[in-house]
């Protein structure tokens, strides 16, 4: 931080019309401005303890006085126990955009105070040490939370958890490193063999924990973004009917001419608290239309890569060798055709986009997929939530790796501690414990203002 950081200040709530807006104030000049604004006070509110205000905008410059903004409420957070680690100052205000307007400008007339950039409180309350990296990306992670289990999983790494597995690990490798260091600071003296064998095991259990840790088949990154789901099908067995069924509006054309759907059509869902992306593709056929033969190799493709795939065929036609498959599910379309007294083929679904029937049941079945795919490894441990972090950690273990072979090889303690160093680095990395300063302008490039 520099040596007299500037005070900066924001809406930190909603923009737009609402009952109340919350403007924040963080640096050395909140408190000045709080007793600037509000010149009733005495003092500055007691710590933590909202205080009703009468709010006055800047003396006008043909001396008409002081235009009251807003009967308030005032809250004084001074540093560092605060949010930023720096004295804070809230004003909750009613929303309107005059009321917002006078206050935010009579703040910006202020001297030493400018507005704050997007991320700019959460980089400061970095910055400061209130908080790691991870702790960071998950403030993002609630604030663009739609579901139950995006909620779930932001709120437990901003809670610590990632850090404290990455911390953890980090505090083994420094505790392993230190033999290293110590043969070649002492190279004279008797390093017990055993304790030469014992180094060389710890870094094998960190690898191979970090090894398991990587292999979650990116459950908590499809928990952040979305599971993917791609309907599969022939042309006109209502793949863009059950699309816009699903949600609840039309997104995608529906025609009885074969072939319409020509391109990806993406639809965000909450699939029984689970974000999802239902994917809409083109009918599998044989075409001699370019284009189609484009949509058809994107179909597939985005079915090959599907977290699960909803393949939809119709009364008469063949029923695929998929029912076993646990990321297929078989459906039937316009059951409704059935005649009286006809099943479903096994292993199938009955489904009717046009009456309704058994789309609970599809509902239920895609949910129920989705669950089973995260059961177990995302909500029963800290999962990885983003390529950042995978990067690190691959490069982490690929540096434990290199110092375990050089070890058993027989080479010198000071190339082996060269490989140490970097998985330390590397994992210090993902919680900002070592220089990150190249990454901060990209972590906060994405975060609202007023976080």
């Amino acid at each position: 931080m520099a040596a007299d950081p500037k005070t900066i200040f924001a809406l930190a709530s909603a923009p737009g019309r609402a009952g109340i807006a919350v403007v924040r104030v963080s640096g050395p000049r909140a408190g000045d401005a709080v007793l600037a604004l509000a010149p009733d006070l005495d003092a500055l509110p007691s710590p933590r303890y909202a205080m009703r205000a009468v709010l006055y905008a800047a003396e006008s410059k043909s001396g008409g006085g002081r235009d009251k903004i807003d009967d308030a409420l005032v809250l004084w957070f001074p540093g560092p126990a605060s949010f930023t680690g720096e004295d804070v100052a809230e004003f909750h205000i009613h929303g309107g955009h005059a009321v917002l307007d006078s206050l935010i400008t009579s703040l910006g007339a202020m001297d030493g105070l400018i507005p704050a950039g997007p991320g700019e409180f959460s980089r400061r309350a970095f910055e400061n040490g209130k908080m790691d990296l991870t702790a960071v990306e998950a403030i993002a992670d609630l604030v663009d939370a739609e579901t139950t289990a995006q909620r779930r999983q932001a709120l437990s790494q901003m809670d610590g958890a990632l850090a404290a597995r990455y911390d953890g690990w980090r505090e083994r490798l420094i505790k392993s490193m230190a033999f290293a260091e110590a043969s070649i600071d002492f190279a004279e003296e008797d390093i017990p063999d055993d304790l030469v064998r014992q180094s060389i095991e710890a870094l094998k259990a960190l690898a191979d924990e970090i090894d398991l840790h990587l292999a979650d088949d990116g459950i908590g990154e499809r928990i952040r973004s979305g599971f993917r789901i791609a309907l599969t099908g022939a042309p006109n067995v209502g793949k863009s009917s059950l699309l816009n069924a699903l949600a609840k509006r039309d997104v995608a054309i529906v025609s009885d001419i074969a072939g319409t759907t020509r391109d990806v059509i993406e639809v965000p869902l909450d699939l029984g608290g689970y974000a999802a992306v239902l994917i809409d593709t083109a009918g599998l056929r044989d075409s001699d239309d370019v284009i189609e033969q484009e949509g058809v190799r994107r179909a597939r493709d985005q079915a090959a890569s599907a977290d699960l795939r909803v393949h939809l065929i119709e009364p008469g036609e063949t029923v695929p060798d998929v029912a076993a498959d646990t990321r297929t599910i078989l459906a039937l379309n316009k059951a409704d055709l059935l005649q009286r007294g006809v099943a479903s083929p096994p292993g199938t679904l009955p489904v009717s986009v046009k009456t309704g029937l058994g789309m609970a049941d599809l509902i239920a079945e895609m949910s129920g997929r989705v669950r089973a795919m995260a059961a177990g490894r995302a909500e029963a441990s800290a999962p990885l939530t983003r390529a950042r972090h995978r990067a690190a950690l691959e490069d982490c273990r690929d540096a434990l790796r290199r110092a375990i072979a050089k070890a058993e090889a027989g080479a010198d303690e000071e190339m082996m501690a060269e490989d140490m160093r970097h998985a330390a680095q590397a994992l210090g990395r993902i919680t900002g414990r070592v220089d990150v300063e190249d990454l901060l302008d990209r972590i906060f490039r994405d975060f609202c203002i007023g976080k």
